[in-house]
């Protein structure tokens, strides 16, 4: 998902999606540095992301991502998102499931405005 553009990995990356409203949920590594959780918590300061702490080690998240000394990661993708919080949910229903139907609403909701189309004012239909 990193070649479709779909993932921002690195602290970096992750706070230029979180900058541009990119970001839809921002995940952070269990070991993550207090630096790195306050950073990417202002950066949040403000938007409509999601902050999520995974239970997976920096080390975990370096591996199944292909990138050294990973530590965040912000997903750009409603449908993504929406996947890997509900996965998260059935490993640990307690902690993910209030997140993962939040991230669900937003996207049915982004979903009904991708098919409902483009804003059109009054007076400017098309004429054919």
């Amino acid at each position: 998902m990193r070649r479709a553009g779909r993932l921002e990995v690195g602290e970096t990356a992750t706070g230029y999606a979180i900058r541009d409203g990119k970001a839809r949920i921002v995940c952070i590594a269990a070991d993550a540095s207090e630096n790195a959780v306050k950073r990417a918590r202002g950066w949040l300061e403000g938007r409509r992301a999601l902050y999520i702490e995974l239970p997976y080690t920096k080390e975990q998240l370096s591996e199944a991502l292909g990138k050294s000394g990973c530590s965040m990661l912000a997903c750009t993708d409603f449908g993504l998102a929406s996947a890997f919080l509900n996965a998260l949910a059935e490993v640990r229903p307690e902690r993910y499931s209030q997140l993962a139907g939040e991230m669900s609403r937003r996207s049915e909701k982004a979903a009904y405005r991708k098919a409902k189309g483009p804003k059109r004012k009054p007076g400017r239909e098309t004429h054919e």
